[in-house]
């Protein structure tokens, strides 16, 4: 399993998108894909229809395509370079209890993402 969540910065490191960078929109876990704004964009096709008040709709429209989550890899917010991730356990107290909270890391900078 991947440390690729949405809402992350990821660049594209493989295949004929590599090199652009996007925000993860969407995470399918059963399928091991990730959706990437303004990459991997497709063309979709919709029929025509007309609605109650008379409007067509319809069309080209384009869209972005799931890639596979091994092909991307997260940014790193220090550097702004593709980096690994990690984690970091804190001890968080709040309201007198004491919890350990999984934190992911940027392995180049060590900064928190």
């Amino acid at each position: 399993m991947a440390n690729i969540k949405k809402g992350d910065n990821v660049q594209v490191i493989t295949g004929s998108d590599k090199g652009k960078q996007g925000l993860v929109l969407a995470v399918l876990t059963e399928a091991n894909k990730v959706i990437v704004q303004g990459v991997n964009l497709k063309k979709k096709h919709n029929r025509v229809t007309q609605s109650d008040r008379g409007v067509k709709q319809g069309g080209i429209e384009t869209i972005e395509a799931a890639i596979h989550i091994s092909n991307v890899q997260v940014i790193d917010p220090g550097t702004k370079k593709v980096t690994r991730l990690g984690s970091r356990e804190d001890k968080v107290t709040k309201n007198g209890v004491t919890k350990t909270v999984r934190v992911r890391v940027a392995k180049k900078s060590g900064k928190d993402i």
